[in-house]
């Protein structure tokens, strides 16, 4: 049986005078192998390298001939790389068979030899006529370069000095593999791929809502944990979150939950970036867009009267002073269902498509104040804001800016509030000058609405079609990013 190599755990040759060593070659340029079972070859073996059986050398599992004393032509390789001996193989290219034959050197540790540096004259027996003579020679210990086993091959501080700078090397390697990593860390000093990434302002920004956020994450359920537990909540507030990913942290995921909807990146991409598998990508996403919808749903956003006064622009002061929200609808196309049903309520015919629909409502300075659920794209604007339960929040002698679709003065009536909306041209035929000047200023102030949408909008998920799979986790993707834009600074 040819003998294969091994490079499992350190090994050192047991040639004298080799120093090859695994430790040592990081390149794999040597093999090292074991002593062949058969008793005829491991003799010869052990003739080969010159050595004896004894106290000093024993032949055990961990005994090894390094390549370099084989012949190239017996050695081959497998399919799968690994190196392998021919069955005759045979150990034969040593330090003494590399120069001038000599003749072998010594088992003994001692030997008789002259002082000087002088060669001695040997005849024609190889033997010296100083010795044939009885001149006494004193005894000098042989200096040799073979290994003892006995003893350490290096001193402890040596072998310190080397692990401490092999692990410098490793340091420097784990330093440049942090940097080229893809997570937030990377862009911690780039106010402006963190805004690319994310849409916060800067670094700063991001933290400080992932800290906010952090004691609650810990403990957040986890969709896989929801599918199988749906039946024992208790036993889902009581498991900890654990990623399948273990290298993953919680900053990273809520930063790849940004990247995904801030950039629309694929989950596809996603794992190829953070370099998890897909299902994971996908898990963690719908983890994030649930857990963010549970904590942002829970902050009031709705401001109250006194608040939205102190902040009154002046553009709405001297105009309409009452107004407590500016309120427009806007849609998300979304792929085209099956069924014809579905395909009927959610088809747009102001976008020719099949869409959902969502109501926004702004404060006069210009922050988010409502976001209601997604709807199919054929309800009305009417009906979406009688079914939102925004009406419940307005409060007596409230003003509603709204667009002309808002026929909905019957809904505050009851609330004893108004409308602001442009007149129509019903059947006079013209505007007079005092309607076209109201239907200027409502347009002035009401376009701030039109740009917190399309600050919802430069989220680029919504780009383009949402796909049917992505509708389950859709209403709470939207309201999320909604509520996102509030911390992107004020809107004028």
């Amino acid at each position: 049986m040819a003998c294969s190599e091994t490079a499992t755990a350190p090994y050192h040759c047991c040639v004298p005078c080799s120093t090859n060593d695994s430790r040592y070659d990081k390149e794999r340029r040597l093999s090292f192998h074991k002593f062949p079972v058969d008793s005829r070859r491991r003799k010869q073996w052990i003739f080969k390298i010159r050595r004896d059986l004894g106290p000093k050398f024993r032949i055990s599992d961990a005994t090894r001939v390094s390549s370099e004393h084989f012949h190239p032509s017996e050695i081959r390789k497998t399919l799968t790389g690994k190196r392998m001996l021919s069955t005759t193989a045979v150990p034969s290219l040593f330090d003494w068979t590399k120069s001038t034959p000599t003749r072998r050197p010594p088992r003994k540790s001692l030997m008789r030899a002259t002082c000087s540096e002088e060669p001695m004259d040997i005849n024609d027996s190889g033997v010296s006529p100083s010795i044939l003579q009885g001149e006494s020679q004193p005894l000098v210990p042989m200096i040799s370069k073979d290994h003892d086993y006995t003893v350490e091959p290096s001193s402890p501080n040596s072998k310190l000095e080397a692990a401490q700078k092999e692990i410098d090397v490793l340091q420097c390697q784990v330093e440049g593999l942090k940097a080229e990593k893809f997570g937030v860390q990377r862009f911690s000093l780039d106010a402006k791929l963190i805004n690319f990434y994310t849409g916060f302002t800067n670094y700063k920004t991001f933290v400080s809502i992932f800290t906010a956020l952090q004691p609650t994450a810990t403990t957040m359920v986890r969709w896989t944990q929801m599918q199988r537990h749906s039946s024992n909540i208790d036993k889902i507030k009581t498991t900890p979150f654990k990623d399948d990913c273990m290298s993953l942290s919680l900053i990273d995921q809520f930063f790849m939950f940004m990247c995904r909807v801030r950039q629309g990146f694929p989950e596809q991409d996603l794992a190829v970036r953070f370099n998890i598998s897909q299902a994971s990508v996908s898990r963690i996403l719908i983890t994030w867009a649930n857990y963010l919808y549970a904590m942002f749903g829970s902050l009031c956003i709705w401001p109250s009267r006194r608040i939205v006064d102190q902040n009154m622009p002046a553009c709405f002061k001297c105009t309409y002073p009452n107004t407590r929200v500016i309120l427009d609808c806007t849609e998300i196309k979304v792929q085209t269902p099956s069924s014809k049903v579905l395909n009927s309520e959610t088809y747009s015919n102001y976008k020719s498509h099949t869409t959902f629909k969502s109501l926004i409502g702004i404060t006069p300075f210009g922050s988010v104040s409502f976001v209601s659920s997604l709807y199919t794209g054929c309800i009305s604007d009417k009906d979406i804001t009688a079914r939102s339960g925004i009406i419940d929040l307005i409060e007596e002698n409230d003003q509603v800016m709204v667009d002309k679709g808002f026929l909905i003065q019957d809904l505050l009536d009851t609330k004893h509030a108004t409308v602001v909306i442009p007149p129509f041209l019903g059947h006079k035929g013209k505007f007079s000058q005092e309607e076209v000047g109201k239907t200027h200023e409502i347009a002035r102030l009401r376009i701030h609405v039109e740009r917190a949408i399309r600050r919802i909008k430069e989220y680029h998920i919504f780009d383009g079609v949402i796909p049917l799979n992505l509708a389950s986790s859709i209403n709470q993707i939207w309201t999320v990013c909604t509520i996102l834009t509030n911390f992107r600074g004020p809107l004028f």
